[in-house]
């Protein structure tokens, strides 16, 4: 009996040690270790979690681009006992897992297998109350984007591993892993959305296959708001397409139409070829080998320089080209950045497209916006160095910090001539349709048929508008263009600039005046009608109203 008693002591004893080691592991597992910490020699093999990431913020500080830490579903195949059974359980309480996908990777070699990414903590749960052997929990900082698509095309995005891969992100990668402070932009959350309301109504209503918007400060190069559309969720990277990834505001190049005229008079005034009082025979068409240069409203009679620029005459910008000389345009259009790709912390950037040989005819064409293929950015970074004063800034995405330093492209002289005359567009030309009501609004349309391999496809038109306000001290720079839109029966079956892209501008115009702070004024002032009274007395008169 004594013997008895001694052993079943022992055994008991033994047990209850053995239970106690037992109880002890499972209050380590569950009680004292995270609920995401691997608990299987899985851990080993997912990599060190990288330091979270430094945010992105606009002009007003409002976050665009962040970390939050999430949690996905791991596995290691070494450990899984049954792949089949093990995937059609996961299935079971995560319906977005493909079981067959899944098993298929429980079958693999790797130590490391990523099953899911950013499991909700109700999904963690579930998944881990199946208690699969193999299946683990990897956490880690994932890039979230609040505001969705709104500014994808400028940030970008990450991989897996959060590592910039396009825009913003990939530009400034090594400043953002490194860095504690959020980069701060020059683009304004309310303007941006504005922005992609407006121009997303207009390529809707005209059937357009895409188009791009951009607000600039005249005064510093600033982007306040730059939208491409289509554009895409970097929330979403499964759902995307080269379509939707194609930045048309800074990778797309265009031949922008009768919007060069603002630089070709620019040209011709600054060169002292052409003077405001300088007219020009746009009687008849000018022929050249097998073409003809023709104006879309002819007024087969000379026109002066104000009534070229009003009118739109190819004619008539073509022989004023033609005074100042290949040559020379060629030296103005490259002092104006025209013909290399923009310095801008976005790194889709496109390369314009000029002539190889730069001969009489190119000169002619250039001079109406054809023949030389710039992005939307390089013409409205253009447009704001002639309202400015004449300096030209190098465009950015990114809030300054101290005054930014330009250059000179023309005279002061110049530039009030060109405010001037876009003035005068805006209340007498094809600009009419982007006024907004006591802003001062003055601009230039563009009408261009697109270029294809061999020629033009006449009924696919890049239709834009490009306007500055209040012109006459501007302060900002709007320029929209839409890519093959359709004319409606409101526009009478037109597609052009003056209907399609113009009341954009003028919409955009007057959202964005109070936001910014610019109050109304009276066009009629004596204050302000005397910034453009260097125009000829009869000019305002006798010009017909155009929409071109």
């Amino acid at each position: 009996m004594e013997t008895g008693r001694t052993r079943l002591l022992i055994t008991g004893t033994v047990i209850t040690l053995a239970f106690a080691v037992i109880g002890a592991r499972l209050v380590d597992v569950t009680a004292m270790r995270a609920p995401t910490e691997p608990a299987s020699k899985v851990a080993a093999t997912v990599p060190a979690p990288k330091s979270e990431r430094a945010g992105i913020v606009d002009r007003n500080g409002v976050l665009l681009a962040t970390n939050l830490s999430t949690v996905s579903l791991i596995a290691d195949p070494k450990y899984v006992q049954n792949p089949r059974e093990t995937a059609y359980k996961l299935a079971a309480v995560l319906p977005t897992l493909d079981p067959k996908a899944t098993e298929d990777k429980l079958r693999k070699k790797s130590r490391f297998v990523p099953l899911m990414r950013t499991l909700t903590p109700q999904q963690q749960y579930d998944v881990n109350a199946l208690g699969l052997p193999g299946i683990d929990f990897d956490r880690k900082q994932t890039r979230i984007y609040p505001h969705g698509p709104l500014f994808g095309h400028i940030l970008g995005q990450t991989d897996t591993d959060n590592n910039g891969i396009a825009g913003l992100e990939l530009r400034f990668d090594t400043d953002l892993q490194e860095g504690t402070e959020p980069l701060q932009l020059s683009l304004d959350v309310r303007v941006q959305h504005m922005l992609r309301e407006e121009l997303g109504a207009a390529i809707s209503k005209f059937s357009a296959v895409g188009g791009a918007a951009i607000v600039m400060d005249v005064h510093n190069g600033e982007v306040l708001g730059m939208v491409s559309l289509p554009d895409f969720d970097p929330n979403e990277p499964i759902a995307l397409d080269d379509e939707s990834l194609f930045n048309r505001a800074t990778k797309g190049v265009y031949e922008l139409g009768s919007t060069f005229k603002i630089f070709n008079t620019a040209l011709g005034l600054e060169s002292g070829s052409v003077s405001l009082t300088s007219s020009y025979d746009a009687t008849k068409p000018i022929r050249v080998g097998r073409f003809n240069i023709t104006d879309y409203h002819a007024k087969n009679r000379w026109l002066s320089v104000p009534e070229i620029f009003i009118y739109s005459s190819n004619i008539g910008s073509a022989k004023m080209a033609l005074d100042v000389g290949g040559p020379e345009q060629k030296r103005f259009f490259d002092k104006i950045g025209f013909l290399k790709p923009l310095d801008v912390e976005v790194p889709e950037v496109g390369y314009p497209q000029s002539p190889a040989v730069w001969r009489p005819v190119n000169t002619m064409t250039i001079s109406f916006g054809h023949g030389l293929a710039v992005s939307p950015l390089h013409l409205a970074t253009g447009v704001s160095a002639m309202v400015n004063g004449g300096t030209l800034y190098r465009p950015t995405v990114l809030k300054a910090t101290e005054a930014p330093h330009g250059k000179r492209v023309i005279s002061e002289k110049t530039s009030n001539a060109i405010r001037a005359l876009m003035h005068l567009n805006g209340i007498e030309g094809s600009g009419k349709n982007a006024q907004a009501e006591g802003y001062v609004v003055g601009g230039k349309t563009g009408t261009a048929e697109k270029a294809v391999s061999g020629g033009y496809r006449g009924k696919s038109l890049i239709s834009s508008f490009v306007g500055a306000f209040p012109m006459h001290a501007p302060r900002y720079t709007v320029y929209v263009v839409l890519d093959e839109p359709h004319g409606i029966k409101e526009t009478y079956g037109y597609a052009t600039g003056g209907w399609v892209a113009a009341p954009v501008v003028g919409n955009v115009v007057r959202r964005l005046a109070p936001m910014m702070g610019i109050k109304p004024t009276d066009a009629d002032a004596p204050e302000v009608r005397q910034h453009f009274a260097i125009l000829p007395p009869q000019m305002g008169a006798s010009l017909a109203s155009l929409r071109q």
